[in-house]
């Protein structure tokens, strides 16, 4: 009896890490930001660039032409996102976006990427 019991805990504890397993690394989503590397969260410390007020977007595009790096904000996290080169990250820039992706630490690889629906519509 007890080593049926040992043998029924044991292919538990197996099913759990394997399903835990199959979860690491496949595609998740969030709702967020794209950013920009030297501004991250907020974009009030870089709101004036050479003299001209800008908005988030505008912002973040200046910040990326200037050397800076695409980010991910949800919540109070900032990813790095891996694929820099992804198509939409310009289009997106300072914009709320649903994004689709794999993530490995704090570094995201994007596989999808739309506009935020707005609230009410």
């Amino acid at each position: 009896m007890v080593r049926t019991g040992r043998a029924i805990l044991m292919a538990a504890v197996v099913a759990i890490l394997v399903s835990a397993a199959a979860t690491l690394g496949a595609d998740q989503t969030w709702t967020g930001t794209i950013s920009d590397s030297s501004c991250g969260h907020s974009h009030k410390s870089a709101i004036e660039h050479a003299g001209q007020k800008l908005t988030d977007a505008d912002c973040t595009r200046a910040c990326v032409k200037g050397g800076g790096k695409y980010v991910f904000v949800s919540g109070n996290k900032v990813y790095e996102i891996a694929n820099q080169d992804f198509a939409g990250l310009d289009a997106n820039a300072g914009g709320s976006v649903r994004l689709t992706g794999e993530a490995t630490g704090n570094t995201l690889r994007i596989s999808a990427l739309k506009a935020a629906a707005r609230p009410g519509s």
